[in-house]
């Protein structure tokens, strides 16, 4: 034990020795040579220099370290400043949103002070009906069926090759030019209808009109691709009704099997514009999605009626004598204060509509394209805008009118001119039809987006831009409101004491 106690230290004594010599006698270079005992001497007196030189800074350093502590100043910018790269703004957001809540609560709470409750049930409903036994406008959204079974009919027997091309194009043309005319003559002869219900009879064939357009050309676009002459119609898949057929719903439909009654039916409530033979199907329906989106219809809906009776109609009542007057400051007045609840009542209408409603039809039906608006509220253009806050119209114009447009030879401003054209002619016809008076008030707001949207483009970038689509939003729109509402009222309702009291 003594032994191997006494030799265990000299060993590894003998062992570092070893390794130590082994490292002075030879250090090979990169290219392989052994370095000479004056390199290694140099070398080392080298690395001890460069420690020399480490301690000097660290005692330079731990001097120093006194008078660091003793500084408060460094070199920095202002928080504020774009040179700093701060970007946590949350704070400042709430800040917004309780100045927002709290000016609100203060309009609401004078308004009820000033007119009391306003909000009636049954005036809403007398919006749609003035006899509650006649019911006109729903009369002429169901007479629309009979259009829908003339484009059917016609591409059935165009399949078939039992008319020409050149024969349905014809009975096309007067098929949607019937769907537009039709409506407008019955709004106009017929009084009974009132201008809330003639507005909602006229989206339906607006929004039919747009439809029976796609279907025309993306079936006219199967026999161009195939060629085929069908003589025998085979079940469409892309609607299934059992469960058998919704195990097959995947499979591939192709012309002329998807010209049946359910499928085009299922088209025609489905929430796009745009036929398809085969559209993307969700895989089953989701009922917590679908109560939660009927929830929102429903409580929005009410929302929407509250605040317009509440709010609005004070404001547009007040407004009358100023735009008669030509009072101008009154009127400007008017409009800011019109612009504030008109703006909320909007935003409220498209979430409603775009997301709650059209997310509600297209559960039912499983159908699976979702997109119906993308993030419009960070447009740093006017272009922008138009081209992502109603998804189903835009891909109408770009598949249906734009890029044939182009096909045919016409440049990027002249097509984007006339989408804008169509447009303002489809807004004009929804307002001025069943307000039954022709003012081209939203005609001529459509058609100004064109310089404006030029303008926003050339000069604003940016945050710049972006207020400025908010801008045309806020204050474009109550413009349009107050023109409509002050022509109505002359034209219609100065002559009779009755209106003109409630109004």
């Amino acid at each position: 034990m003594t032994d191997n106690g006494d030799f265990g230290p000299i060993t590894r004594n003998r062992r570092r020795a070893t390794i130590t010599s082994a490292k002075s006698e030879t250090v090979k270079h990169r290219n392989g040579a052994t370095a000479s005992t004056s390199d290694l001497t140099s070398g080392a007196k080298a690395r001890e220099s460069f420690t020399k030189t480490l301690k000097l800074n660290e005692d330079s350093k731990q001097k120093c370290d006194p008078y660091d502590r003793m500084s408060c100043h460094k070199l920095q910018e202002s928080m504020l400043s774009s040179a700093s790269g701060f970007k946590n703004y949350r704070g400042i957001l709430n800040w917004c949103v309780v100045m927002l809540v709290l000016s609100n609560a203060r309009l609401f709470l004078e308004n009820l002070l000033r007119y009391g409750i306003l909000v009636d049930p049954i005036q809403v409903v007398s919006l749609f009906l003035k006899d509650p036994y006649s019911w006109p406008a729903a009369c002429l959204v169901i007479v629309s069926n009979v259009f829908i079974f003339v484009a059917l009919y016609t591409e059935r027997k165009l399949a078939m090759g039992s008319i020409s091309e050149k024969a349905g194009l014809l009975i096309y043309i007067f098929n949607l030019t019937v769907i537009l005319c039709f409506p407008v003559v019955v709004v106009l002869k017929l009084p009974s209808i009132t201008p809330v219900g003639g507005a909602f009879a006229l989206g339906v064939y607006t929004i039919l009109f747009l439809k029976m357009y796609s279907y025309k050309d993306v079936n006219r676009w199967c026999r161009e691709r195939t060629q085929v002459k069908a003589r025998s119609l085979s079940r469409s898949l892309s609607c299934p009704s059992s469960p058998s057929a919704s195990s097959r719903m995947q499979s591939h439909v192709s012309y002329p099997g998807n010209l049946s009654l359910r499928d085009m039916y299922y088209f025609v409530f489905a929430p796009t514009l745009c036929y398809e033979l085969n559209f993307p199907r969700s895989e089953s329906i989701r009922m917590g999605f679908l109560l939660r989106r009927l929830f929102e219809m429903l409580l929005l809906t009410q929302l929407l009626v509250g605040l317009t009776q509440q709010w609005m109609v004070p404001i547009i009542r007040s407004s009358m004598k100023p735009l008669q007057e030509m009072d101008y400051s009154r009127m400007t007045e008017r409009l800011l204060r019109l612009a504030v609840p008109n703006h909320l009542i909007w935003l409220i209408f498209f979430y409603c509509f775009f997301h709650s409603s059209m997310n509600f039809v297209a559960e039912i039906l499983r159908f699976g394209d979702r997109e119906f608006y993308r993030d419009w509220w960070n447009s740093e253009t006017i272009t922008y805008f138009w081209q992502n806050w109603n998804i189903p119209v835009h891909k109408w114009c770009l598949r249906h009118f734009y890029k044939p447009l182009l096909r045919r030879g016409a440049g990027k401003l002249l097509s984007q001119s006339a989408v804008f054209f169509a447009s303002a002619f489809f807004h004009e016809y929804l307002v001025s039809v069943p307000l039954r008076m022709f003012r081209l008030w939203a005609f001529m707001g459509m058609m100004a987006q064109l310089p404006l949207a030029w303008f926003v483009a050339r000069f604003l970038r940016g945050n710049y831009g972006n207020a400025a689509v908010w801008l045309s939003l806020i204050i474009g729109q109550p413009i349009a409101v107050l023109m409509y509402v002050h022509d109505y009222y002359v034209t219609h309702c100065q002559d009779d004491p009755t209106i003109t009291e409630a109004l």
